[in-house]
Order: C-alpha cells, then sequence, then structure tokens
C-alpha cells in the first residue's frame, strides 16, 4: 500500500506513544510493520534523497501532537504520550488530524498565532487547485521554518542555562558585535553587576559597550515589567545607555511598554525573535537543500 500521509499518521503515532516512551525511528518500523508496508516504500527517500518519507511523515505527525499536548518531549529524541493524549485514545476520534487539533487552544495558538499564522497555516490551508506552484513551494518553505523555529526553542530550553548563554555569544558575534566568539566570551557572563548578566564590546574596537541580561523562562511565563525595570536600574547604575535583554518565552505587554518609553535604548528579543534571529544568521542551523527557481527573461526575446 501507499505510505500514509502524516495526518493519517497522528493516529498511529499517538497510540504508539502510548505503550512507552519512544522515537521516530523505534515508532518508524512499529509504523511500516502496522500498515503493512514493503522494503521498498520503507526505504523510499524525499526528492532531497537526505531522509525517508515514512520518516519524514512521522516526525511532522509527532511535531504537530506534540503542539498539541499530546505527546511530550522528556528527554532528546524521544517522546512520550501525555495524560491529554490518554483521554484522547480514550475515546478516539474519527479523524485525528489537523482539523480536529485546531478544537486544542495550545496548538491553535501556535498553528494560527502570532507570525506563525503565516508560516504553519499556509502549507495545509493552501489548496493545490486554486494555487500556483510558487504559491504552494512558499506556504511549504514557510511551514517547514515555524517547525525549525520551534525545534531551535524546545532544544535551547533542553540544555543547560550556560549553553544558552553561549547560544547568545555566537548569535552576537554573527551579527558583528563582540568582535571575534574569545571577545564576546570574556566580556559576557563575567560583570556580576545586579540585574546584567555581561557585556559585550558594539563593534570591534569596543569604542561602545551593549549590556545584556538573558532569562532561560519556559514558555508561558512572560518577562514582566519588574525585570525590565530591575535591568534599567543596573544600566543607570553603570551609566550605560544601550541592554539587550533576551529571553526563550516572551514579554507582557506591560514590559514592552515600559521599554519603550525609558530613555535607555533596550532591545527586547523574545523566543521567537531570537530563533528568528538564529536562522538568519545561521546559528544552530545549517542548509540542508538549496532549490534554485528560475523565470523566463522577456528582455531576452524582446527583438524591440
Amino acid at each position: 500500500m501507499a505510505i500514509p500521509d502524516y495526518q493519517s499518521l497522528m493516529l498511529p503515532v499517538l497510540e504508539v506513544a502510548a505503550k512507552a516512551e519512544t522515537s521516530v525511528p523505534l515508532a518508524e518500523a512499529e509504523i511500516a510493520t502496522k500498515f503493512d508496508l514493503s522494503d521498498e516504500e520503507r526505504e523510499q527517500m524525499l526528492p532531497s534523497g537526505k531522509q525517508r518519507v515514512l520518516h519524514n511523515r512521522i516526525h511532522w505527525a509527532k511535531f504537530y501532537l506534540t503542539k498539541a499536548g499530546l505527546l511530550e518531549s522528556p528527554k532528546r529524541g524521544r517522546f512520550a504520550i501525555t495524560p491529554a493524549g490518554q483521554q484522547v485514545l480514550a475515546n478516539p476520534p474519527a479523524s485525528l488530524d489537523t482539523k480536529y487539533l485546531l478544537a486544542i487552544p495550545a496548538f491553535r495558538d501556535f498553528y494560527r498565532g502570532g507570525d506563525d499564522s503565516e508560516a504553519v497555516t499556509a502549507a495545509a490551508e493552501v489548496e493545490p487547485p486554486s494555487a500556483t506552484p510558487e504559491e504552494v513551494v512558499e506556504a511549504a518553505y514557510k511551514a517547514v521554518h515555524a517547525a525549525l523555529r520551534a525545534d531551535l526553542l524546545d532544544r535551547i530550553l533542553q540544555n543547560s542555562p550556560s549553553f544558552f548563554e553561549q547560544v547568545i555569544v555566537e548569535l552576537l558575534v554573527a551579527m558583528g558585535y563582540g568582535g571575534s566568539h574569545r571577545n564576546a566570551s570574556e566580556q559576557l557572563g563575567k560583570s556580576g553587576d545586579g540585574g546584567v548578566d555581561g557585556v559585550i564590546n558594539e563593534d570591534v574596537l569596543g569604542l561602545d559597550r551593549v549590556y545584556v541580561q538573558a532569562k532561560r523562562y519556559a514558555p508561558g511565563s512572560a518577562v514582566g515589567r519588574p525585570e525590565i525595570q530591575a535591568f534599567t536600574g543596573s544600566l543607570v547604575g553603570l551609566g550605560a545607555s544601550k541592554g539587550v535583554f533576551v529571553t526563550t518565552s516572551t514579554f507582557s505587554a506591560q514590559a514592552v511598554e515600559f521599554a519603550s518609553r525609558i530613555p535607555q535604548r533596550v532591545i527586547l528579543i523574545d523566543g521567537r525573535r531570537l530563533t528568528e534571529l538564529m536562522v538568519e544568521h545561521g546559528v544552530g542551523v545549517r542548509s540542508s537543500r538549496v532549490l534554485e527557481f528560475k523565470r523566463l527573461d522577456e528582455d531576452f526575446f524582446s527583438e524591440d
């Protein structure tokens, strides 16, 4: 039989996770047997030639179920069913798919909330018959990048606070701050001045400096106004005028409003913006495949 699409694999993936903590490779073997897939179908590759089709579809099914709160990742590369997932299996729907998951607030917020509304929904909501090939490709590109940003945050949270500081060092250097990895790492995290975690040169010569605060918070734990006030107070005490506050979560509306009206220039980088910058500057990611699209050169065919 044909390899099931990723939405058709959601219920089987959930059922596999209900038996015991597992991984995508382990689930892949069990699901291939369940659907009686041939060896050729099991080994079928994506056009890129870098991943098996079945592996890729199971990964996407697992990813969406995790965003819906039906699965969780107890440690790197593993996943397990949650109490919410067990409730779904106790009375399974006729079709466990994206439409069903949209009834779950956590998934709906991810699927349609913020800038991800342009990213994750596009690939699933663009109807191929009515969409141009360019629209389909663009939608898929945005969906993959939304998933990549979510994976980046998950990996950061799975690692230590010192790893998070190193991520910031790598990002600031990639953006042109700090001069070099050595100079940046010597500065960041060594000041010990109250609400400041570190200081980094704004330019290679060190003519100006930027003070940094880093908070590795779990999703749902927003950084509030008091934390921004404490950071600003430290800047005042240091006679500094520039600061960057980075968090893996979000900032409350009060925190954003406060930062926008103080004399000091304080830039707030939340988890979404952090991962966008990491992708943009190649920190923690690498190119998997480059596609080049060519268009007809109208000037070439003009005889005027």
